[in-house]
């Protein structure tokens, strides 16, 4: 039994010293070498950059970690897009209206109705933006083309 010990301790050795001159035949190599010397040359500079990094990612780190700004960010991203989400719910609720009253409606809509709406002011100025709109498509179409 003692001996068996000794013979695993003899292949980890002999693996060590095989690793160990494999690492002098690596670092007798030109390449390595010119490596080696830029990497030492520029060791100052790498320091420094490591420092720069280490301060950023304490900072991100600070950030992502600190509940009270996380709270705050939501809180301030809720608040900004309430009033947007309130607006599309109500145009919406409109719509699914205004779809209800015309799937009830049976009536057909004459010359004279029809000139009647376009006296109404959001009808004048649905046409104008609907003009306006078609023109822009229109000149962004031939821009294109």
């Amino acid at each position: 039994m003692s001996q068996s010990p000794t013979q695993q301790e003899v292949p980890v050795t002999e693996g060590a010293e095989r690793q160990s001159l494999d690492v002098l035949d690596q670092l007798m190599k030109p390449e390595v070498q010119e490596s080696l010397t830029v990497l030492v040359e520029n060791l100052p500079k790498l320091a420094e950059m490591v420092t720069a990094m280490t301060k950023a990612y304490d900072f991100a780190q600070g950030i992502a970690t600190d509940k009270v700004l996380i709270s705050d960010t939501m809180s301030a991203m809720g608040e900004f897009a309430k009033p947007v989400v309130d607006k599309a719910k109500g145009v919406a609720s409109a719509a699914i209206e205004a779809n209800d009253r015309a799937q009830t409606e049976q009536s057909s809509v004459g010359l004279f109705a029809m000139l009647k709406m376009l006296k109404d002011p959001n009808v004048q100025q649905t046409l104008r933006f609907a003009q306006s709109f078609l023109s822009i498509l229109n000149e962004r179409g031939q821009t294109k083309r």
